[in-house]
């Protein structure tokens, strides 16, 4: 018996020793080519870019008119009609407008600079690997005054340890690197990572932080539910494990 309970143990230490390899999903990153239209999928409609076709404004309702209105008013960007997730949200117009006056909040309305909160958007989008909405916003990123070292940093996923050294890179910009990491990939954000966002942002700022992330991981849950496409010719600027 004594020999079988060994034997048992032994083989117990062994596989424990054996565990297979963790698959790192951010190894071996590489950029792809511009899209083409060989890259865009048979069932995407072209007046859209999306799996559903644009939503046009004279088939729907008196209040769907009236968000559809809203929406595309001057000065919000999409006087030209309704594209990108926000085309596909218009299926739900209460959703929608619900929608909008969140972005508007987290994205605009909050203490943080653009510049800090576009670090937060590319650090989002790069943490679940979403080329439209790191392609779409390392632009502006660069426009709000991001420096081209902090958006490789976050672009590449360079260790932490690495951000001392990366220029601009101070307390508030490297809190907001970590915190988006462990609150999207880590089973939750750690006590020392909140305490410290506290500490720099104060409550109601690591509320808003929280909002921005989970906004763009709305956003891009609409995009790959109705896989809205980049148009042919655009740049993809987010290096991918897996590219297609």
């Amino acid at each position: 018996m004594t020999r079988f309970i060994f034997a048992l143990l032994s083989l117990a230490v062994a596989l424990g020793g054996c565990q297979p390899e963790q698959h790192n999903p951010f190894a071996d990153l590489r950029l792809l080519p511009p899209v083409t239209e060989a890259d865009i999928p048979q069932d995407i409609y072209r007046n859209s870019w999306a799996r559903l076709p644009a939503v046009r404004r004279a088939d729907l309702d008196a209040n769907g008119q009236r968000v559809y209105d809203m929406l595309t008013s001057p000065g919000n960007g999409y006087e030209d009609g309704l594209r990108g997730p926000l085309g596909m949200w218009m299926y739900s117009p209460e959703l929608a407008e619900s929608a909008w006056n969140l972005r508007q909040r987290v994205r605009y309305g909050t203490a943080k600079d653009q510049r800090l909160t576009e670090l937060i958007i590319m650090a989002t989008a790069r943490e679940i690997s979403n080329q439209y909405e790191y392609s779409a916003h390392e632009p502006y990123g660069r426009n709000a005054g991001l420096e081209e070292e902090i958006m490789d940093f976050v672009k590449y996923r360079r260790p932490m340890s690495d951000a001392d050294s990366i220029a601009g890179m101070g307390d508030v910009e490297k809190m907001i690197v970590q915190f988006t990491r462990e609150v999207v990939s880590a089973p939750k954000v750690s006590e020392e990572t909140f305490k410290l966002a506290i500490e720099l942002l104060g409550e109601e700022g690591v509320m808003d932080l929280t909002g921005l992330i989970g906004y763009y991981n709305f956003v891009a849950m609409t995009l790959k539910a109705f896989d809205v496409q980049r148009q042919p010719g655009s740049e993809l600027l987010l290096p991918l494990a897996n590219p297609r």
